[in-house]
């Protein structure tokens, strides 16, 4: 038996990886998340599907209760599958799956998927960073687990660009810690539905930015290699 943590990619079926294909055609079980696009389910035609999708504010299952399928499953089956939008570990808590597994002396492989963090700029064509003007990046949670007794997010962080994931429905606080440190006049790039067909992209400033229609689930780049996305969209 074997448990795979696979990356789905960031939206666009096209890009998840093909030794993510080739594990998925000999998946006995797949365990999917809301971000995984229903078309790479058709890979795996021969497994059974369980749907253990999580968003803000609304989790079909608890962390714990995932991590119990995946190892009552994989008890069950040789191939299991657990297919996780972007990547495992930016944001997914593949390394928690991978430590309740290993715990119960399961097996676990691993394979990378497109982080939407840089995966969806980079497909609009927006450089995450630019000579002469960013040279480093900070990928950062906007949501935060709400039962945490300390809070892990500063928001002072000295990189050029910053990406918020999964940051929509905290958008407001999130902009205005952010202008405790940085110009308010900071060029900001929100995208919804990244690499999907109803992708959107709006463009403002922290101070202005929540003003805007801004709908999940999108990501937030925030810095001055937005000015250079928008010559380069000219």
């Amino acid at each position: 038996m074997v448990v795979y943590l696979v990356g789905a990619g960031p939206g666009d079926p096209d890009l998840i990886t093909l030794k993510a294909v080739k594990i998925l055609k000999n998946a006995d079980v797949v365990i999917y998340d809301r971000l995984a696009n229903d078309e790479i389910l058709k890979y795996a035609e021969n497994a059974n599907l369980i749907y253990v999708g999580k968003k803000a504010g609304e989790h079909y299952k608890t962390q714990d209760e995932i991590n119990q399928i995946l190892i009552d499953e994989a008890k069950n089956y040789e191939r299991v599958v657990r297919l996780k939008g972007g990547d495992p570990f930016v944001f997914g808590r593949g390394g928690e799956e991978i430590l309740a597994l290993l715990k119960e002396n399961i097996p676990v492989e691993t394979v990378p998927g497109v982080t939407s963090a840089v995966g969806v700029p980079t497909s609009v064509g927006l450089p995450v960073t630019h000579r002469g003007v960013a040279t480093s990046l900070t990928i950062v949670t906007g949501h935060e687990d709400p039962t945490k007794s300390e809070k892990q997010v500063k928001w002072d962080f000295k990189a050029d660009t910053i990406i918020i994931l999964m940051g929509v429905g905290r958008l407001d606080d999130n902009t205005r810690e952010l202008m405790k440190y940085r110009d308010p006049k900071t060029p900001v790039c929100v995208i919804e539905n990244g690499t999907m067909p109803n992708e959107r992209i709006i463009t403002g400033t922290l101070e202005n930015i929540t003003r805007k229609d801004v709908k999940s689930p999108a990501l937030v780049i925030v810095g001055r290699v937005v000015d250079v996305f928008q010559r380069i969209q000219r």
